[in-house]
């Protein structure tokens, strides 16, 4: 049976609480997350203020050159929150098959749902319908047979669009694409393709298997049956929580690497502090770690058993950031989280890192 997936992904999800909640805001460009007079960053741009190039992960001071009327929000996250888990609530009557990415998007698999409807399209536009009828939001969506695609398409006609790529078209919409609209195809690997000459989709789908391995490894090969349409993976609904964690921005570029991992053990201790109370327990350490150039990293390792242990999770924290650069390149934020809970079962993402300024 073909499977009908659908990516849905809210419209600039966090402006678009705060425009939606304060009237005085709609048309204007905003920006939730740091202030220009600090070491913030954009977790979210309007797409009144998208049209300056201000964009997510963008220092603030940038965004505030780019467009001096962008009005600058600090974000009330506990809101976005509370307004995700009605999203969710939406998903969640249409189809047990519920998979979260983050707060504003996720994948539903809808060959089998609750409303009684035969196809993808006809489910995405019931689920738009209700975001927008009853949060007052809009959000953009993606149907396709395979995860992937989905995920493409939610992003082809942003925002509030809707697009529905068949079977029979799949290779057809993603061939004339940029290789960096792969699934995992981020900058570093963008770079090695581009060295062996792929620069579309077609280009990797084109070439043969030992062609790809001998180029760029065997992570090539997950891509390269991509290209050729292939994503047998299934949207699974996700169970307990995926992780916590917290991070801290600098108000100053820090090449101390002594201070750094003073700093990186207060986190992880504390992280862990709450975990203990709550009897919870991880096994998987990752740290995050943002040099001066907006250039981000992480690192992780998994334990071989779960624990809540502050030391032993510090220990390995440190451990993981003595294997980045810093120190010898200044640092503007790190972070660290520990992940791999058990515990029941539940699609709603725990969003790790918010962008809040130290």
């Amino acid at each position: 049976m073909t499977r009908k997936i659908i990516h849905v992904d809210m419209d600039a999800f966090y402006a678009s609480v705060e425009q939606r909640d304060d009237p005085a805001l709609r048309g204007r460009p905003v920006v939730v997350g740091g202030t220009p007079d600090g070491r913030g960053v954009v977790a979210a741009a309007s797409y009144e203020a998208r049209r300056f190039g201000i964009k997510s992960a963008m220092s603030a001071s940038k965004a505030k050159r780019l467009c001096p009327e962008t009005v600058f929000l600090r974000g009330d996250f506990a809101k976005y929150r509370r307004v995700s888990r009605q999203v969710f609530a939406i998903f969640h009557d249409t189809t047990e098959m519920v998979e979260g990415l983050s707060l504003d998007e996720a994948f539903l698999d809808v060959t089998e749902n609750k409303v009684g409807l035969s196809t993808g399209t006809e489910v995405a536009k019931i689920v738009r319908k209700r975001i927008f009828e009853e949060l007052h939001l809009t959000a953009s969506a993606g149907v396709a047979p395979m995860k992937f695609v989905a995920k493409i398409a939610s992003d082809y006609r942003k925002p509030d669009g809707l697009t529905v790529v068949p079977p029979h078209r799949v290779l057809e919409f993603i061939h004339p694409l940029p290789i960096e609209r792969l699934w995992g195809v981020g900058p570093a690997t963008a770079k090695r393709l581009h060295s062996a000459g792929i620069r579309t989709v077609a280009d990797l789908a084109a070439l043969e298997e030992h062609q790809v391995s001998a180029r760029i490894g065997q992570r090539g090969l997950y891509l390269h049956r991509m290209a050729n349409g292939h994503d047998p993976r299934p949207v699974r609904a996700r169970t307990g929580r995926k992780s916590r964690g917290s991070e801290r921005t600098f108000s100053e570029d820090v090449d101390d690497i002594e201070l750094l991992r003073r700093r990186m053990r207060e986190q992880a201790e504390k992280i862990c502090d709450g975990l203990a109370a709550k009897g919870e327990k991880g096994k998987t350490v990752v740290i995050k770690v943002r040099y001066a150039d907006f250039t981000t990293i992480t690192r992780s390792r998994t334990l071989p058993r779960p624990t809540s242990d502050g030391r032993e999770v510090a220990a390995v924290a440190v451990a993981l950031l003595d294997e980045t650069e810093a120190g010898i390149r200044a640092v503007r934020l790190i972070g660290v989280s520990l992940g791999g809970f058990g515990g029941g079962r539940s699609s709603h993402p725990h969003q790790l890192f918010l962008p809040f300024e130290d």
